[in-house]
């Protein structure tokens, strides 16, 4: 049959690395591609114990329908954590637990982008928010990466010329696929000129609390005075991402526009995953959990850091001081599409830096890869690899 797609989503590609999983199953392949927390950071006797009492106490409302908006009792979980963790107290906002923070991008762009009107993104950026926008039929234009965030007088050029830019999409922390941290200043910076544009912010924040060296910055959404930030968290880095448990915090008119889209799309959360949380954040130290999480990792980008400084000498890459992923860029001797398909050939995988670009036929020397999922052992293997193919492109070419 010949199928008549939508116009929405006719032009829709495969996300990259979902592609490039495909080659990472391979038992004989070295995944420095996945976006996936450390299997060890997973509280799997925590999350037995939570589920055994959960099921055992309270059957039916686990495996009952719902509220939308997510069970009461996770909301204010969330408010609590949000004040005390993160200093965010906006008594306009109110909270809508999503299927994992990717539910919001889907929903918020469903709610206020119409054909042809404009995102404005980080360039790079992560590439499941990219394409949930795309498929919004959203024009989506980058403003460059600097060391310390967005470039400002880029984004303001931007706004000041485009009356149809919806929202400022940003991850201030640890930014996917970068890793760089957007300043105290920038982030002014950019909750200033949505106000003065009157433009929204989606500021996307699944990382923060994977920092493990430097000081923490406060969110922006700490600035909002009139709902014009919308601000994304998960569960999925910090607890478990198949459990598909995130929340939206935002006005309160826009969350219920949100709560709407959401009851035609999957109804509600899941449900039994909303309980476990709740019980988990109740029943277990989370403040401490998240310390080990930070141990972890801190473990984890040492061996990197050590591998590539070592066996890649080649690879330039940005010191981080937290979240999942490593930004590489090669010499502009090396085209960079050719290495990344000549290294899973070498039974290697990473993300090629045009997956994470609004425009995808761009030049781009990088590529990303995630420190967090591989054993330590298969990292270092992994990045020796790399160096190697590197050193030998010229031979390794012919």
């Amino acid at each position: 049959m010949d199928y008549r797609f939508s116009d929405r989503v006719s032009k829709l590609k495969p996300s990259a690395i979902r592609e490039i999983f495909k080659y990472a199953s391979d038992p004989s392949v070295i995944s420095l591609s996945a976006g996936n927390p450390a299997p060890d950071a997973f509280p799997v006797d925590a999350i037995r114990k939570c589920s055994e009492a959960l099921l055992r106490e309270q059957p039916v409302d686990a495996l009952q329908y719902s509220v939308t908006e997510g069970l009461p009792a996770l909301r204010e979980d969330v408010e609590t954590f949000l004040k005390q963790h993160c200093g965010i107290a906006c008594p306009g906002d109110s909270i809508l637990i999503t299927s994992g923070a990717q539910q919001i991008m889907d929903l918020l762009g469903k709610s206020v982008i119409n054909e042809g009107d404009t995102v404005v993104c980080e360039e790079p950026s992560f590439v499941g928010a990219l394409n949930s926008f795309r498929s919004y039929n959203a024009v989506l234009k980058g403003v460059p990466m600097q060391e310390d965030g967005m470039d400002l007088s880029r984004l303001e050029e931007i706004l000041k010329n485009d009356r149809k830019a919806k929202f400022i999409y940003t991850i201030p922390n640890f930014q996917n696929p970068t890793g760089i941290t957007t300043s105290w200043e920038k982030r002014k910076g950019i909750y200033e000129l949505a106000k003065k544009y009157g433009t929204l912010v989606l500021e996307d924040n699944p990382y923060g609390d994977l920092r493990f060296a430097g000081e923490s910055i406060p969110a922006i959404k700490t600035l909002d005075t009139d709902g014009r930030v919308m601000y994304s968290g998960t569960f999925s880095k910090t607890i478990s991402p198949g459990m598909r448990v995130g929340f939206a915090v935002g006005g309160n008119a826009l969350i219920q526009k949100m709560v709407v889209c959401k009851q035609g799309s999957d109804v509600h959360t899941n449900i039994w995953s909303q309980h476990v949380i709740h019980r988990f954040l109740h029943g277990w130290d989370f403040e401490e959990h998240l310390k080990d999480l930070q141990k972890i990792y801190a473990q984890k980008y040492a061996v990197a850091q050590k591998a590539l400084n070592e066996d890649a000498p080649l690879l330039q890459y940005r010191p981080i001081e937290g979240g999942l992923f490593i930004w590489c860029t090669l010499p502009d001797s090396i085209p960079m599409m050719d290495y990344v398909k000549s290294a899973v050939q070498h039974k290697v995988c990473v993300v090629p830096g045009t997956a994470f670009l609004t425009d995808g036929t761009k030049p781009c020397q990088s590529f990303r890869i995630n420190y967090s999922s591989p054993t330590n052992e298969n990292l270092v293997r992994g990045i020796a690899i790399l160096g190697k193919l590197a050193a030998d492109w010229p031979k390794s070419a012919d």
